[in-house]
Parts: structure tokens; sequence; C-alpha cells
């Protein structure tokens, strides 16, 4: 189904084929949106594509994932096909992502960040139910920040003792350290 959609959106569509490209493009498309830039944690992405003139996107990768983000503790399911209508702010008419409640895989439908709400990102499902989280929780510097602070702290682990003052000097210069 999201095949035949996604067919009749290609003419005049901005498309991105391999994984790098295809992140830097739904990456920037959300950034352009006002929305989070980790909202896609996907890896081996095979091509993203958006029509301004309709306002459709797309991402195609590999093999369905589901992520947690650990902030909030949430787990998501992404399918080989994404898909969403968009416009400022938010995402619409989504295929291919579903939150887990409970032990129930629900369809989220909608996400969108209310200027109401500043710093928060809402979730609809279609049961109609949604949730609002705050929207640090799905930058892409929660993974970067969590992946350097274990390199940093097993670096601690296995390097002599003269060392450390080094890598304590490394960890104070960088603003991925800092605690705010």
């Amino acid at each position: 189904m999201a095949a035949k959609i996604i067919e009749s959106h290609r003419v005049g569509a901005e498309i991105a084929n391999g994984d790098e490209a295809a992140k830097k493009k739904s990456i920037e498309l959300l950034s352009e949106l006002g929305l989070p830039k980790g909202l896609f944690p996907l890896d081996d992405m095979e091509e993203f594509g958006y029509n301004r003139a309709n306002g459709f996107m797309w991402i195609l990768h590999g093999k369905k994932k589901e992520h947690t983000f650990k902030k909030i503790k949430q787990t998501v399911s992404y399918a080989t096909e994404v898909t969403a209508f968009v416009e400022k702010g938010k995402l619409k008419k989504i295929a291919g992502v579903k939150t887990k409640e409970l032990m129930l895989w629900l369809s989220v439908v909608e996400v969108y960040v209310d200027e109401s709400s500043a710093g928060k990102i809402t979730f609809k499902t279609g049961t109609g139910l949604s949730d609002s989280f705050d929207a640090s929780a799905f930058e892409l510097g929660m993974r970067l920040q969590t992946g350097l602070y274990i390199a940093l702290l097993l670096a601690t682990l296995l390097i002599p003792k003269h060392r450390a003052s080094q890598l304590h000097k490394l960890q104070t210069s960088h603003s991925y350290f800092s605690t705010g």
C-alpha cells in the first residue's frame, strides 16, 4: 500500500539515495519543519523522498526497526516504508510508525509541536489517544552524548592513570559533556 502512494508522489520530488544522503535530507527536513532531528533513528536508509508541492515525504530502509527513546522509555517501531504528509511543526497521516503502549502496538498517525507548549512534542495514535513528551528526548545529540560518555568511561578504565588527566582535560573541553 505504501509503495503505491510513494510512486504517486515521485514526480517532482527531491530524492536522496543511500544511507548518508537520505539521513542528511531527512534531518534537514525535520529541522526545516521545526521538529526534533532525531525522530527517525533509522540505520541503512535506502531512500528519502520529499515532494514539496504536495507536502509528502517518505523513507525506505532495509528492515523493520524498533527503537527505544531512553529519556522517555518509549519504544517505537518503524516499518520498512514510512510515509507522512508534512507542514510546519507537523507530520500527519503517518504510515509505518507504531508505538508500544503496555502490551499493544498503536499506529502513530500524527506528530506535532504545539507552539503554546514550548519544548513539547505530541504523538497522536489512530485510536485518538495522544501523549506529549519533552522534545529534547528526540534530538540527535541524545545518542551522541550517550555514546561519547560510554567511550570516555571505558577509556578511563583501560588507560594508565597518568593518561587519565589528559582524558579529563579532553572531556571538559568539549560541549558534548555539558550538564545542562
